[in-house]
């Protein structure tokens, strides 16, 4: 088995949450609506999950990272969906003769607590990526309280995938 078929990508995300609940701009984790009276801050969604997956796959394949790709300066990406962003990441890694062998996602967040919905965001993120639930894992912590995540300003989360060549 040769190197050259894997790589490794990293990615990592933030947005700040709004001082006042959007209900047009709920807070969405990995493509999935968490019942939160809060909103991020983002030109997007603010899906930090997913725009850290969209990060790392493109990481992977040396391709700059999601800003490049979908700039925040362009009113097409305004409040656009990020499973729709993850869908040509990976439309463009497989153009590109990679595709996904495993996801491991660490969110970090004092707010919302993610354990009811961990389950479930695995599942979806499986699916749009094309993978079996065994392939994604989804870790969530704390600051303990410290810094902007402990002062519940904001969210954070960290994606590391592995990548396979079809080549």
């Amino acid at each position: 088995m040769s190197a050259d078929r894997f790589r490794i990508g990293h990615g990592f995300d933030v947005h700040r949450f709004s001082e006042k609940f959007d209900p047009d701009k709920p807070l969405m984790l990995g493509g999935l609506k968490i019942e939160e009276p809060r909103s991020l801050l983002a030109h997007s969604d603010g899906d930090v999950v997913l725009h850290a997956v969209c990060d790392a796959i493109l990481g992977a394949i040396g391709e700059g990272d999601i800003g490049q790709h979908f700039p925040d300066t362009d009113e097409a990406f305004a409040n656009v969906v990020s499973s729709l962003l993850l869908k040509q990441v990976l439309q463009h890694a497989s153009g590109n003769g990679w595709f996904p062998v495993n996801v491991d996602i660490t969110v970090i967040a004092q707010a919302p607590k993610l354990a009811p919905y961990r389950e479930v965001m695995r599942e979806r993120l499986a699916d749009q990526m094309g993978l079996k639930a065994s392939q994604v894992n989804v870790k969530a912590t704390t600051t303990e309280g410290l810094g902007f995540i402990g002062r519940e300003e904001g969210i954070a989360c960290h994606c590391v995938t592995l990548l396979g060549s079809v080549i």
